[in-house]
C-alpha cells in the first residue's frame, strides 16, 4: 500500500512540475523550422560539415549537393581564431588569455534574394594559464571544438529567424 502511495505522490509531483513549467511558457527547443525547403552547404570546412550534420538530424530542410537546385545557399566567407593575452604575472608570465572564434557567412537564394546578408558570429572564452603547457594545448583544442558547436547552434538560430529579402527591398 505504501508503494502505491509513493507512486501516486511521484506522479502528482511530476504533473505539478509539468503544469508549472508549461504555464510559464517553457518548452523544449525542438526542431528548427527554417524558411526554406533545401539548402546547399559546401563541405570544405569542419564547421560546415557539423552544420550540415546538425541540420540533417531532425529538421525540416534537405541538404543538397547541387547549389542550382537548392532554395538557399550557405556561403562560408571565412573564420578567424585568435588567442589574446588578458593578464600577466609580476614575473611577466601569462596568467590568463582569451580564445576568440569568429565566422563570416551569408545565406542567399541564388536569384538575387538574401536570407542573411554578410554576417559575423563571434565567440570568446577566457582561459587561465599555468606551467602545464601540454594540458593547456589540449584544453585549448577542446574549447575551440566546443566553440565550433556553439557557432553551429547560433547560425541555425539565425537561419530560423531569416526572411527572404529581395534585392529590390
Amino acid at each position: 500500500m505504501k508503494d502505491k502511495g509513493r507512486k501516486a505522490a511521484a506522479l502528482c509531483a511530476a504533473l505539478t512540475i509539468y503544469a508549472l513549467a508549461s504555464g510559464c511558457g517553457f518548452q523544449l527547443r525542438g526542431n528548427a523550422k527554417l524558411p526554406f525547403d533545401s539548402v546547399y552547404i559546401p563541405d570544405n570546412h569542419s564547421m560546415l560539415v557539423e552544420l550540415a550534420r546538425t541540420l540533417r538530424s531532425g529538421n525540416n530542410v534537405k541538404i543538397v549537393n547541387d547549389p542550382e537546385v537548392a532554395n538557399a545557399r550557405f556561403v562560408f566567407l571565412g573564420e578567424q581564431r585568435e588567442k589574446v593575452i588578458l593578464s600577466v604575472s609580476a614575473a611577466g608570465r601569462i596568467r590568463e588569455y582569451q580564445l576568440r572564434y569568429a565566422v563570416i557567412f551569408r545565406l542567399h537564394d541564388g536569384k538575387g534574394g538574401e536570407y542573411i546578408p554578410t554576417n559575423t558570429v563571434a565567440l570568446r572564452r577566457d582561459v587561465s594559464f599555468n606551467e602545464q603547457v601540454l594540458a593547456k594545448e589540449v584544453e585549448e583544442s577542446l574549447l575551440y571544438r566546443d566553440m565550433q558547436a556553439d557557432m553551429v547552434q547560433q547560425i541555425i538560430r539565425r537561419m530560423q529567424a531569416a526572411k527572404l529579402r529581395l534585392a529590390d527591398d
